[in-house]
């Protein structure tokens, strides 16, 4: 069965103590990392530090509770050799954490850049990034962002990548906002490739503007999207991704998570 998690992304203010109880007290089964309170830097996290993994991976057990991936912030065009430092500082704590996952981008914007993008730069780079990360035992995934929301340019993407440790993060809104896909157009695509998933919804104006919404509130095909990833088998997580620390307006986090998980667990448990 799919599990339920929400990235921190959506929790901004609150400290660790306050997201592990809201995620246990929610019955949620895993928390995304994208930063905690103040710091965006997860390897920078206090909870984070070696001296308190031990503690922090008993606690999290204990709850029933885990950490499927680790948030970077990392692109792969236009930034010099950073973006691989960031990326290996992850590698690094998701294999003290035990975390099989780390995320990378493409491209920096969500939606797909005005000018075209060097294909082969990202491949190069997210290759020898997975080579890297392998002997750590962490699978470097890619989202469908920017040009890669394209399910076509991430499968191709995906074929031409000599790695073992590969994989796609279906963002479900990207390829349906920027690309007009629909759910099944994008799992035939790149489904065997799918490994994470982050869930949000939306509506789009008439000048191709998008705006955030409670889960359900939007006109995302979330369901059909569900349906599709049920077909290919994935049993992965089902992460919320409310933006909230890049868009304050949006709705309290307590609110969020509390409708999310009840709104998924009515299309999962079907």
């Amino acid at each position: 069965m799919m599990k339920l998690s929400f990235s921190t992304l959506g929790c901004p203010d609150w400290t660790f103590p306050e997201i592990f109880a809201v995620a246990s007290d929610l019955h949620y089964d895993g928390i995304e990392i994208r930063g905690i309170a103040d710091e965006i830097y997860a390897p920078r996290v206090t909870a984070f530090k070696k001296e308190n993994i031990p503690a922090l991976k008993a606690k999290l057990n204990s709850a029933g509770l885990s950490i499927p991936i680790l948030t970077t912030g990392a692109y792969l065009v236009g930034t010099g050799p950073e973006a691989e430092a960031e990326v290996m500082d992850y590698v690094m704590l998701a294999q003290a954490l035990g975390v099989p996952y780390v995320r990378v981008l493409g491209e920096m914007t969500p939606e797909p850049s005005a000018s075209d993008v060097d294909i082969d730069e990202i491949k190069r780079r997210y290759e020898a990034l997975c080579r890297a990360a392998e002997p750590y035992g962490v699978t470097l995934l890619i989202e469908t962002n920017g040009c890669l929301a394209n399910s076509s340019t991430m499968r191709k993407l995906m074929e031409n990548v000599d790695a073992q440790n590969k994989g796609v993060l279906w963002d479900l809104n990207h390829p349906v906002r920027f690309y007009g896909e629909t759910p099944y157009e994008t799992a035939e695509n790149i489904g065997r490739y799918i490994k994470h998933v982050h869930v949000k919804d939306s509506v789009a104006g008439d000048d191709g503007s998008i705006k955030y919404v409670l889960t359900g509130f939007g006109s995302l095909p979330i369901t059909e999207c569900i349906n599709e990833l049920d077909k290919l088998g994935y049993e992965g997580f089902l992460s919320y991704e409310w933006v909230k620390r890049w868009a304050r307006d949006l709705a309290d986090p307590a609110i969020a998570f509390y409708q999310y998980v009840e709104y998924m667990k009515g299309i999962i448990n079907k």
